[in-house]
């Protein structure tokens, strides 16, 4: 079976792997607010998968599998520094590149105090929710191409992506209106958008440190440091 038909044997037929439209990325913010809900509509869609044949957290493997037992060890072990590939011996980074070892470390505890919220979270994720990998007509249809990094985890991390790649869309604020309106209740929302977004934002930070993105890694450890009073505020 490939990854597209084991996706699809998951996921809602409203849910548009093959979507037509223009990237997301090209709405101003005027339009992205006209159209938001169906934004968060299409993720829900995606969040309400059955997952019942899928055990674990995190990216799915080869074999279309998360590698591991609990939320904690996923987001933990995605900063272990003995993983072959790119990320070996990464924290050498921090002596030379723009990755500041106390702001990581700062944010890597705030996010690990609280994995315990999202610990038990387990929903389908699309995990690449940056506004140039989806698709939209920006009226009545939004899709998602690209699953490369699609697993299992708190469904809030796929808002919290959205967020950390344009938070002046202010994407955290909308979903509490959105739920309040539909009467949807998110238990500990606070505490895992949190936890779910620190966790992407110091591995965003990471990556664009690596390849010298000056200007990406400003605009990320502004969004990561404003976040929590954003949070609290709602």
């Amino acid at each position: 079976m490939s990854k597209d038909n084991f996706l699809r044997s998951m996921l809602s037929e409203k849910v548009s792997m093959t979507p037509n439209g223009f990237v997301a990325d090209q709405l101003t913010p005027e339009q992205f607010w006209n159209c938001h809900e169906l934004f968060f509509d299409s993720l829900l869609e995606i969040h309400a998968s059955d997952i019942s044949g899928v055990d674990g957290y995190g990216r799915f493997n080869g074999n279309y599998k998360p590698e591991y037992e609990t939320c904690r060890e996923f987001l933990i072990d995605t900063f272990a520094e003995d993983k072959e590939g790119y990320w070996y011996n990464w924290r050498e980074m921090f002596g030379t590149t723009l990755l500041q070892r106390d702001f990581f470390e700062q944010y890597y505890k705030e996010m690990e105090k609280r994995i315990h919220y999202c610990e038990g979270k387990r929903y389908l994720v699309n995990n690449f929710t940056f506004f140039v990998n989806m698709i939209t007509d920006g009226k009545t249809t939004v899709g998602f191409p690209d699953w490369s990094f699609s697993g299992i985890g708190d469904f809030l991390i796929d808002f919290a992506i959205m967020d950390l790649n344009k938070p002046y869309l202010r994407i955290p604020e909308l979903l509490v209106e959105y739920c309040k309106k539909r009467e949807i209740i998110i238990p500990e929302f606070k505490e895992r958008f949190l936890c779910m977004a620190y966790y992407k934002g110091i591995d965003v930070l990471r990556w664009h440190a690596s390849i010298d993105d000056a200007e990406s890694c400003t605009t990320i450890v502004k969004s990561i440091s404003e976040l929590k009073d954003r949070i609290y505020a709602l």
